[in-house]
């Protein structure tokens, strides 16, 4: 099927499945008050998380922006412990510390999540530069959104990748919106053209269609590991809740919303499977019903993590001393 084996099918969907129904569930624990802060949902972008963060191995890192939940799952961090971590609750990946926006494993090479727009894309480079200058044979995914190219760092960061040939894929979100500002009505050219003057490989992919995505991604890391240098690839998508939980969605019309959901990745990929003999309506119901159960145990587990204590403050606030 377009190059994808059974197994990796079944994968995408199950994968594709749990962001979605996370995501909604997120929102309702929102509403109900169990999850505080800021809240930027994934629905809608599923496919770019689970076709790009598939190509990667084990020795490679992920590092990306604050609507981070996708990318996490993808990456195989426990649906418990992000839950935790929305909670604020000790048991969350980064201790209850860190929030939505901050999701953090460093054993599953998932760098974090990170609330400054486009702060990250410069940590990118450093680690690509440190796989080049250690020999470790590392890729780096750096995710960001369509807000981040009118920042400074993301055209020093590009000029710096190019320069030094760091094996870094600049992976852009384009969802159409930066908050609440159409994406046309913020950049004078298209972003891909932003990368190619700096030299960078470069291509588009329907960032609604999960593999298209992943194939994408697959040349990306291939040119990366033979030393090619950076490769960007802007990839179309939308997301259908808005910019943040306290987003009242005034810039756009339920028409707009709804013309996008007939595109949905899940629903095109489901179709695709179903016409190879791979699935139907029984096998489909299965991996909701299995998605269900995941996600009421993450509920369920973070409902039973404590808080943190008082006493742990002051807790992480400073490294401990390393020069002895």
């Amino acid at each position: 099927m377009r190059g994808l084996t059974r197994e990796q099918a079944d994968h995408f969907l199950h994968q594709m499945v749990l962001i979605r129904r996370f995501e909604e569930k997120s929102g309702e624990m929102y509403t109900k008050g169990k999850i505080r802060g800021f809240l930027h949902l994934y629905t809608g972008q599923e496919a770019c998380a689970v076709g790009a963060v598939n190509v990667l191995e084990e020795r490679d890192k992920v590092i990306t922006h604050y609507r981070d939940h996708g990318h996490a799952l993808a990456r195989g961090l426990d649906p418990n412990r992000i839950m935790a971590e929305l909670y604020g609750r000790v048991d969350g990946v980064s201790g209850g510390r860190g929030g939505s926006m901050h999701l953090y494993d460093v054993e599953k090479g998932f760098l974090g999540g990170y609330a400054i727009v486009t702060a990250h894309l410069p940590l990118a480079v450093g680690l690509g530069l440190a796989s080049n200058l250690k020999n470790e044979d590392f890729v780096t995914l750096c995710i960001f959104g369509d807000g981040s190219v009118g920042e400074g760092e993301f055209h020093e960061a590009l000029n710096l990748a190019a320069l030094w040939d760091t094996p870094v894929i600049f992976f852009c979100e384009n969802n159409l919106y930066g908050m609440g500002v159409p994406f046309q009505q913020s950049l004078s050219t298209e972003i891909s053209t932003l990368a190619e003057a700096y030299g960078i490989t470069t291509e588009n992919v329907d960032g609604m269609d999960v593999v298209d995505v992943y194939h994408a991604a697959k040349r990306a890391v291939e040119h990366c590991r033979a030393g090619s240098g950076p490769y960007f690839i802007e990839a179309l998508t939308y997301r259908y809740r808005g910019h943040s939980m306290a987003d009242p969605e005034l810039y756009r019309l339920k028409e707009e919303v709804d013309e996008h959901r007939k595109r949905d990745a899940i629903q095109r990929l489901r179709s695709e499977m179903v016409e190879a003999g791979w699935l139907d309506d029984a096998g489909y119901q299965a991996v909701v019903d299995r998605v269900e159960r995941e996600v009421d145990e993450a509920v369920a587990f973070a409902d039973a993590s404590p808080e943190p204590a008082l006493e742990s403050l002051f807790d992480n606030i400073l490294a401990e001393d390393a020069r002895g």
